[in-house]
């Protein structure tokens, strides 16, 4: 009876003992994870140290223990399983299948990146985001003393805007206590574009979160269920209408026990009440914006790019073999996030060979042959600029600069603040520009492009047109400081634009008088080029246009 007791205590031990660690640890019940294995190995080493010390047995009869080498038996299958399924799932033995993970199609550069207006340029890293965050938590009184700011920060699209988006999270174990029961009030929402940070706070606490440390972790719910789930990093992100959602990817392994692996399921859990919604990761709301993680796609990119002609050439010959530059970035296209990173050759050059763009829902890759300046050189270039002010600069972020590739860098003091900007080009990374505001910026570099003959203007192939008649309608205006006198005339439905700073004359004229102009068609109104004889500097005249046609 006794000893029948102490095998059941020994049962319930060990059922224990591995109850707690699965709690602990959230193990997945499938043979792809390389946790479920660790599971199993410590399991089976801790009933064979039950076993030992239940039988009592010395040093010389662990030997001769037919039960102990069942166990140690037991061990060994487990582990030789765990090592071949490891070395069968490498790129060692599957270069092809590893280079054929991702599929890669060639990109038009000016038609796939169109040109954005300025109140759509991400113009913060997810360091200057992080003090911004910190800086309006700070600020919130009734708040702050109880929660911080997750580390988070994820961006996404919200309402065609680039933001960045956190949650609260418990200040400490004592504060979960005093404030598990209504949950955590608000996450912070940064405009990366406008820099303008919101403390977004909800109608009803978020309940599941990382922060909670009981069956609330987000981990441990998600674990319970779908307990045979390999989940990828997890991402916070809203919906459309601020709803806050746990975006949680599932592995899948195409390749062996442990190889290839890609995602395909997207499980959508809801901050707040912790319902959950799984879908193939194909048929995921067009509105999550994160179903791979940059470092996930990234490491595609590099298995596709190296292992062309094999896993020992990606280590010996490296013939054809690329890689991704040490760093990503983020381009908001067509309503979806897509990761950007440089591609350069294995030798390790300071030069890019092209450079592509994966879209963190779909997988869909797009590269794009610009050879260039890796994006280390070009950040070199723009710190030079403002060496004596010490500022650095972010991985820059690659934009369509009329028509142009060009690195968009953003220059920080010692604080993290953002002071300056920074575009370079990235055929050409000695043109550098530099301003206070994204448009002087822009302004300084496309003069570069006109002085360094990558841009050249456009010539103006408009007719010159003679019209004399008495005005209808006049009105003045102002364009960028200068004061402007819009007239109709007799005869005609178009406007045209007299500029006063080249003809001050206008300002004697009024309705009924009669005036002679030369004007070039435009498609708002016409600009006028002469008044009454009068010519604007640097034009000429219809007649003397016509004497030079001649003489050509």
């Amino acid at each position: 009876m006794k000893k029948g007791k102490m095998k059941l205590l020994a049962v319930i031990g060990v059922i224990l003992l591995a109850a707690i660690y699965y709690y602990v640890a959230l193990p997945a019940i499938n043979i792809h994870s390389t946790d479920f294995w660790m599971f199993l190995i410590v399991l089976i080493i801790v009933i064979a140290l039950i076993y030992v010390r239940r039988k009592k047995l010395n040093r010389y009869e662990l030997k001769e223990s037919k039960g102990l080498k069942v166990i140690g038996g037991l061990l060994i299958i487990v582990i030789a399983a765990y090592l071949i399924g490891s070395l069968l799932s490498s790129p060692i033995v599957n270069a092809k299948k590893y280079q054929k993970l991702l599929t890669v199609k060639d990109g038009e550069f000016t038609k796939d990146i169109e040109e954005l207006s300025f109140d759509q340029i991400p113009l913060l890293d997810r360091d200057s985001a992080a003090i911004l965050g910190n800086r309006k938590m700070g600020s919130m009184v009734d708040m702050v003393s109880q929660f911080e700011v997750d580390e988070l920060y994820s961006q996404i699209n919200f309402q065609n805007q680039p933001v960045r988006v956190s949650p609260l999270k418990y200040a400490n174990l004592i504060k979960w206590l005093t404030n598990m029961k209504d949950g955590i009030p608000a996450y912070i929402k940064i405009d990366m574009a406008t820099q303008n940070t919101e403390l977004v706070k909800l109608k009803e606490g978020m309940k599941y979160t990382t922060s909670d440390h009981l069956n609330r972790n987000i981990y441990r719910h998600l674990r319970f269920k779908y307990p045979t789930y390999i989940f990828n990093d997890l991402s916070f992100e809203i919906d459309d209408e601020g709803v806050p959602y746990w975006i949680c990817p599932v592995k899948k392994f195409n390749i062996g026990l442990f190889g290839g692996t890609t995602i395909g399921r997207v499980v959508l859990c809801n901050a707040v009440t912790g319902e959950t919604t799984d879908y193939k990761v194909e048929d995921a709301p067009e509105w999550i914006d994160r179903a791979y993680s940059a470092d996930l796609l990234v490491e595609l990119y590099d298995y596709y790019g190296s292992l062309k002609h094999g896993y020992f050439n990606s280590i010996l010959g490296q013939k054809d073999c690329l890689k991704t530059t040490t760093g990503y970035n983020y381009l908001a296209i067509d309503d979806d996030v897509w990761v950007y990173t440089g591609v350069t050759s294995v030798s390790g050059d300071q030069s890019n060979v092209g450079f592509v763009l994966m879209n963190q829902r779909t997988m869909e890759t797009k590269f794009y042959e610009v050879e260039g300046a890796t994006e280390d050189s070009a950040m070199s270039s723009a710190e030079g600029q403002v060496q004596n002010l010490k500022y650095v600069a972010t991985f820059p972020l690659l934009l369509n600069i009329s028509g142009e590739p060009t690195y968009f860098i953003a220059l920080k003091d010692d604080a993290g603040l953002v002071k300056k900007y920074a575009m370079v080009n990235v055929q050409k990374y000695q043109i550098v520009a530099i301003g206070d505001t994204v448009s002087a910026c822009e302004e300084a570099y496309t003069k570069l492009m006109y002085d360094n003959g990558i841009k050249e203007v456009e010539k103006d192939t408009r007719e010159i047109e003679t019209m004399k008649a008495k005005i209808t309608k006049i009105a003045q205006g102002v364009i960028e400081g200068n004061s402007h006198y819009y007239i109709m005339m007799e005869g005609s439905d178009d406007i045209f634009d007299v500029s006063v700073v080249d003809f001050i004359d206008i300002i004697k004229y009024d309705v009924g008088d009669e005036v002679t102009i030369e004007y070039k068609k435009g498609e708002e109104s016409n600009t006028v080029l002469s008044l009454n004889g009068k010519e604007k500097s640097g034009t000429v005249s219809s007649e003397e246009n016509n004497e030079e046609e001649a003489v050509q």
